[in-house]
């Protein structure tokens, strides 16, 4: 008797890789200014541009993406690509207007595979609330075709005005940060709030970043969702990034033991124990070849790109092409580095992880922290 397929199943951020999503440019737009975000021009300074754009931009971001796919593909894994649709018609619900959508650039940030099981994250800005539309006919495939895929959509947040604090990008600086150390930031803590690109996956463990897009009740749902299941869901914090927003720029896992970390991100004092009393190596990445004021005029994210790196196996690893620096260290630390151009896809919000969903890696379930899970103290953990 045929045994059926098992289509999904990816329990970290390493193992080898079998089957995975990556992205398309086609009909992106430009980021609307919302109350969650507020893009801004580098260099010069000047109004962000509205609307679709520009064909020669997505061409040349598509052009990288497809680069992305056939090394994949020359790897031996299967690629997958989102579905195309709609996004630069304005969108109105019965509590927010928003002028366009985004792209579907960045399937990581949307959706994430825990073990068997598929969930769709909420999101945390209204031009990405309709984003898991484009993943929504892989993932029926997968549903049918794999019996024991579980699959999951978190609650969607209303979005209306009140989730959100519209004062938080006029606040001065020195108010800012405070209230950042205190992780409060543009989204309230009164909706479950999460995007999947702030979970990290050691396996049993879930390392779940507390950020601009990710809010303590979207951890709290997740908890109660997954541990349930076997999950244990550890939030951290990075109190010298004072615009979190996505972990896989700044806590990246390589193989079991080694943690790439961002040398000007660290962990808050007390979380980083969990790691080393189970003898994980936390290596700090070097700088990027490209300063802030270097990245591409549109783009959004910062430096550290050069860290959002995929893992095609716990031996072999895909870089941005001009990350000489990373490359070196990565080649050291034993790892045959495979490299891609990819400054091109920055101004769509991300880089090699970013732009890719793993569906199915070869690896089972394993726990990576054998010494337990050790709660952190009752203050750090108030709320979560």
């Amino acid at each position: 008797m045929n045994q059926p397929a098992t289509l999904v199943n990816s329990w970290n951020e390493w193992d080898p890789l079998r089957e995975i999503v990556v992205g398309i440019a086609d009909g992106a737009c430009f980021e609307p200014t919302e109350p969650g975000y507020r893009p801004e021009l580098r260099g010069s300074g000047g109004a962000f541009p509205t609307g679709p754009k520009p064909a020669e931009m997505i061409d040349r971001a598509n052009a990288q993406l497809d680069g992305l796919a056939d090394l994949l593909r020359s790897c031996g894994v299967t690629v997958r690509r989102p579905e195309p649709y709609d996004l630069s018609a304005p969108l109105r619900t019965p509590t927010f207007e928003v002028a366009n959508q985004y792209c579907v650039v960045c399937p990581r940030d949307v959706m994430i595979t825990l073990g068997s099981e598929i969930v769709e994250a909420t999101m945390s800005r209204r031009a990405r609330y309709f984003e898991y539309l484009a993943y929504r006919k892989l993932v029926y495939e997968y549903w049918d075709n794999d019996p024991g895929m579980v699959w999951t959509v978190a609650p969607k947040p209303s979005m209306a005005d009140g989730m959100y604090r519209q004062e938080f990008w006029d606040w001065p600086l020195a108010k800012r940060h405070r209230e950042m150390h205190s992780s409060e930031f543009c989204v309230t803590q009164d909706e479950v709030v999460f995007d999947a690109a702030d979970i990290s996956r050691f396996g049993r463990d879930l390392v779940v970043q507390e950020s601009m897009t990710t809010n303590r009740a979207g951890i709290r749902w997740l908890k109660r969702h997954l541990e349930p299941r076997g999950f244990r869901v550890h939030p951290v914090h990075f109190p010298l990034d004072f615009f979190p927003s996505h972990i896989d720029c700044t806590f990246v896992p390589l193989r079991p033991g080694l943690v790439l970390t961002n040398p000007e991100r660290p962990l808050r004092e007390g979380e980083e124990q969990m790691f080393l009393r189970n003898g994980w190596e936390l290596v700090e990445a070097p700088q990027p070849t490209t300063g802030n004021d270097e990245m591409p005029r549109y783009c959004q994210s910062s430096k550290w790109l050069s860290m959002n790196v995929l893992s095609v196996s716990p031996t072999q690893v895909i870089c941005e092409e001009r990350e000489a620096p990373l490359h070196e260290l990565l080649d050291k630390l034993g790892f045959e580095v495979l490299t891609v151009p990819f400054r091109d896809v920055f101004e769509y919000g991300g880089s090699l992880h970013c732009a890719t969903w793993d569906v199915n890696r070869a690896g089972t379930a394993e726990d990576y922290f054998a010494d337990g899970y050790r709660p952190l103290t009752a203050g750090r953990q108030a709320g979560v």
